[in-house]
């Protein structure tokens, strides 16, 4: 795949799955043997590991969503950077709604493989994250 094939499948993953919360395109997106290296200890592996992680956020965050601000591609790796929104309705690892709103950045490092996303690696300000619900000072 060119590495604008490489984007445009990143763009269509977030677009998707993170912005529509369609993870039905998981499994066209993402590998049989996909691995994120992001998810918590003891999270499931694989496509059913983001379904659930991305449930987890859409439950919390119904309004959540990720605009790319900036892509990089090189070879059968994609950097995007982005911010993040939402308003915290609903549980998120055990923390009550706070009904706020967050606006955070945060940048992902994704490997394709035969027309598919098979690794993901992320750092978000996820502190930011907090303070701004008010959930740490």
């Amino acid at each position: 795949m060119s590495t604008e094939m490489n984007k445009a499948l990143v763009r269509r993953h977030i677009e998707e799955a993170f912005n529509k919360q369609n993870r039905a395109v998981l499994d066209e997106t993402l590998s049989d043997d996909y691995v994120d290296h992001t998810n918590p200890p003891d999270w499931p592996l694989g496509r059913e590991g983001h379904r659930q992680i991305l449930a987890l956020y859409h439950a919390a965050f119904p309004d959540f969503h990720y605009d790319i601000e900036h892509e990089v591609a090189e070879g059968n790796m994609v950097v995007v950077r982005g911010t993040y929104t939402g308003t915290h309705s609903g549980e998120f690892f055990g923390i009550a709604p706070t009904g706020g709103h967050f606006t955070i950045t945060g940048m992902h490092l994704w490997r394709i493989a035969n027309n598919q996303i098979v690794e993901h690696w992320c750092n978000n300000d996820d502190l930011g994250a907090m303070r701004q619900l008010g959930v740490v000072s």
